[in-house]
């Protein structure tokens, strides 16, 4: 039985992916999450075969949820399921460790067919992305690879930070959403300015949108 775990903010992308997989012999939707931090959280509590994440959801985006997973659970399997599809995202999604990458428009046809690749412990990528992957790596210019040094001067922490107060929450807010003291919160909001050399939350957001810590729709 392959244990499934689906992640997504909306109710009705779960039901709609829960019901495709649940026709599947052999497969077990054994829980829902809404956001990154429940993702990460049933994850360790249920330790599900493969994770179904999307990229863009609230308090943790997939990304960093596929980071803090593989980092407890190196051998889990996880499809990035996402609307956006350009080079860079392709690129962070292969950084995170993901097995595989498909795209919403493409999982009516396409998802049993990632899944099933993922279960035989092979990657899976749809044509179109395959190609970006291959035209963005072969293509890449020095100010590609600046850009995507600068996402790597993060800890998982400061992105962790970074997310939520792009998403416009206070650093109280933030405090209580990470289990930390509003001192501890802010500390990491002068840090992060200081070290990307940003000089408002206005920046940090540009940051976080230009890097894919958050998504914009």
């Amino acid at each position: 039985m392959l244990r499934i775990l689906i992640a997504d903010d909306h109710d009705v992308a779960r039901r709609g992916i829960r019901a495709l997989l649940e026709n599947h012999a052999g497969w077990q939707v054994c829980g829902e999450a809404k956001d990154g931090r429940e993702t990460v959280e049933m994850a360790s509590a249920l330790r599900p075969d493969l994770i179904l994440l999307d990229i863009g959801m609230p308090n943790l985006n997939g990304l960093e949820a596929t980071r803090q997973i593989l980092a407890n659970s190196p051998n889990a399997l996880i499809l990035i399921l996402t609307m956006h599809d350009t080079d860079q995202v392709v690129r962070e999604v292969l950084r995170a460790g993901a097995r595989g990458f498909l795209l919403k428009s493409d999982a009516g046809r396409d998802l049993i067919a990632a899944v099933e690749a993922l279960q035989q412990r092979r990657t899976f990528f749809t044509t179109k992305v395959s190609q970006m992957v291959l035209n963005g790596f072969l293509n890449r210019t020095p100010s590609d690879i600046d850009q995507d040094g600068d996402a790597s001067l993060l800890t998982s922490r400061e992105r962790e930070v970074i997310q939520l107060l792009a998403e416009g929450k206070t650093s109280k807010e933030v405090a209580v959403t990470l289990n930390l003291s509003v001192k501890t919160a802010e500390t990491h909001r002068t840090n992060l300015m200081r070290k990307l050399d940003l000089h408002s939350v206005a920046d940090l957001t540009r940051y976080a949108v230009r890097n894919g810590i958050v998504q914009v729709f």
